[in-house]
């Protein structure tokens, strides 16, 4: 198994396929999962020879499960790290809900500069500002991530089992087609974690204002989120990134849940593979 060491001792688990000369794609995944979340879009960009990489968050799948930096700062130095171990250049950066804002918060404040980033792309992402504030009239008031907590810290199993079975892939829309199996890989993925790791996360992907990151932004990015989202709102996402992003293209997707990655795989890999070669 493939690790690398951050500064703060916590070790990363990444995956590292393809040739080592093909341009790599760099998968962030979103909470409270792990990199094998992008199992659709991994092997499809392998076979069609691009270099693919993805890690799990620092507390997430298989990386430490540290008591301490779970915030956006962090999950961005970890990204650096694996950019850095692994010496990426002219990547494209994929981020999925708070894999977006790690993307957003990597490209703006890493990636950029050491001049590794050739394309970004936010598909369904926290950013700039889930909460609801004086400045954000239009985000989630914070008493629904503050049920969060409550229902993590009382029974996390059952909790990830519920927004699996319900919201996350609309999977409790009328006449959904629901999949057992989808909904048994992201509680498996979920409870590989650990309890503290994403209760602190909670906070990272909800309460991190990130208008300055998107701001900062000039590769070109792809905003990719589904009208049907039900767990990141796209009038409050997607529709506001585009705004603050200055080369940025925009898909939204009529009917399309929050997980539309896994069961919508084949038009977003085919939308991602015509952005990336575009």
């Amino acid at each position: 198994m493939s690790y690398v060491k951050t500064k703060d001792g916590t070790e990363i688990f990444y995956k590292d396929w393809g040739p080592r000369s093909a341009q790599p794609i760099h998968f962030h995944h979103g909470w409270p999962l792990s990199s094998d979340d992008w199992d659709a879009q991994m092997l499809f960009f392998l076979s069609k020879g691009f270099r693919v990489i993805a890690h799990d968050r620092r507390g997430h799948g298989r990386s430490s499960q540290t008591s301490e930096g779970h915030d956006m700062d962090h999950y961005a130095a970890d990204a650096l790290a694996v950019a850095e171990h692994l010496d990426l250049k002219n990547a494209v950066h994929i981020g999925h809900s708070t894999g977006g804002g790690e993307v957003a918060r990597y490209v703006a404040k890493f990636g950029q500069q050491q001049n590794r980033v050739a394309k970004a792309v936010l598909i369904s992402a926290v950013p700039p500002l889930m909460t609801k504030t004086a400045s954000n009239p239009g985000g989630t008031p914070i008493e629904v991530f503050d049920s969060f907590r409550a229902a993590l810290a009382a029974n996390r199993s059952q909790f990830f089992l519920d927004v699996a079975s319900g919201p996350f892939y609309g999977f409790n829309r009328p006449g959904a087609k629901v999949s057992q199996g989808i909904i048994q890989n992201w509680w498996r993925q979920g409870m590989m974690g650990g309890a503290n790791a994403h209760y602190l996360g909670i906070k990272a992907f909800s309460e991190t204002d990130q208008t300055e990151d998107l701001g900062a932004i000039t590769v070109p990015t792809l905003v990719m989120q589904g009208d049907d989202d039900q767990v990141v709102p796209y009038k409050d996402a997607a529709e506001l990134q585009v705004k603050l992003l200055k080369n940025a293209k925009k898909i939204i997707y009529p009917g399309f849940p929050h997980g539309m990655c896994t069961t919508q795989a084949d038009k977003i890999n085919a939308d991602l593979l015509a952005f990336i070669k575009s």
